[in-house]
């Protein structure tokens, strides 16, 4: 067996369909290039039509097949609309990757029921909508993997958790009652939990030069994340190789939330 066999056999995704929310900036687009670079067919889901045909038509050019969907996430029609015309593409997918979220994050004191609300909605309604549909038929093929994308606020506060850390405590609890369910039937279930992640997200501390730098110092790394640190750890946990890793937060966060 050679070198590259091996490697294939373990962490190739060809023949796999994945479906990544938020998969048209940071995070996500990092991981659903990294999906498709493996051997996967990826659909894309988010709100901008532009940056989605901008993603799709840039991993293209690397023989990537890819497409996408444009939906808000937001609603539930939305999220129901986006599940199946995702299907219509290239099927039912093996693997869902949950990136899609919203920071809203006004001091918790003056959090009202609308911010919650949409939180809510985008960040653990739709993680859920779509395991509910998706996850019973990756069990009956015998084969899924549902990675959701949390952060650091699940399980420490800071610069203004509120519904956000909230919203992603819950993932985390979402992905081992997930993995309870249908690890049983090859379905594995798992968070990855970012650092502080240069990305559009969160724009609007990376306009605070001295917050950025602080939050640099925190890691064992030196540096603040960007989207290509969860590529391994991304295809890891879409492929054969993880098949007993279930229930688990894997922090990729360069020592952020042990320094």
């Amino acid at each position: 067996m050679t070198t590259e066999s091996f490697l294939a056999g373990l962490f190739s995704l060809e023949g796999r369909v994945a479906l990544v929310t938020g998969g048209s900036s940071g995070i996500g687009r990092g991981i659903a290039g990294a999906l498709a670079q493996a051997g996967a067919k990826v659909v894309i889901v988010a709100r901008r039509k532009a940056e989605l045909a901008e993603t799709v038509a840039e991993f293209a050019v690397d023989g990537c097949e890819m497409s996408w969907v444009s939906v808000d996430l937001g609603t539930r029609t939305g999220v129901r609309a986006a599940a199946e015309e995702a299907v219509r593409i290239y099927g039912e997918p093996d693997i869902l990757v949950n990136c899609a979220g919203i920071n809203l994050r006004p001091p918790f004191a003056e959090l009202g029921e609308d911010v919650w609300d949409q939180t809510m909605a985008v960040n653990l309604d739709a993680p859920f909508l779509l395991g509910q549909r998706f996850g019973p038929g990756m069990a009956a093929r015998g084969f899924g993997r549902i990675i959701h994308i949390t952060s650091q606020q699940a399980h420490r506060a800071f610069v203004n958790s509120g519904a956000y850390g909230v919203s992603k405590g819950a993932l985390e609890s979402l992905a081992r009652s997930q993995a309870e369910t249908w690890s049983p039937h090859g379905v594995t279930c798992n968070t990855l939990v970012p650092g502080f992640v240069l990305t559009p997200l969160n724009r609007r501390l990376q306009d605070d030069p001295e917050r950025v730098r602080a939050l640099a110092a925190r890691t064992m790394v030196g540096r603040n994340g960007i989207p290509d640190d969860f590529a391994g750890a991304a295809v890891f946990l879409a492929s054969g190789a993880s098949a007993y890793v279930t229930g688990q937060a894997i922090h990729v966060d360069g020592g952020f939330s042990v320094h």
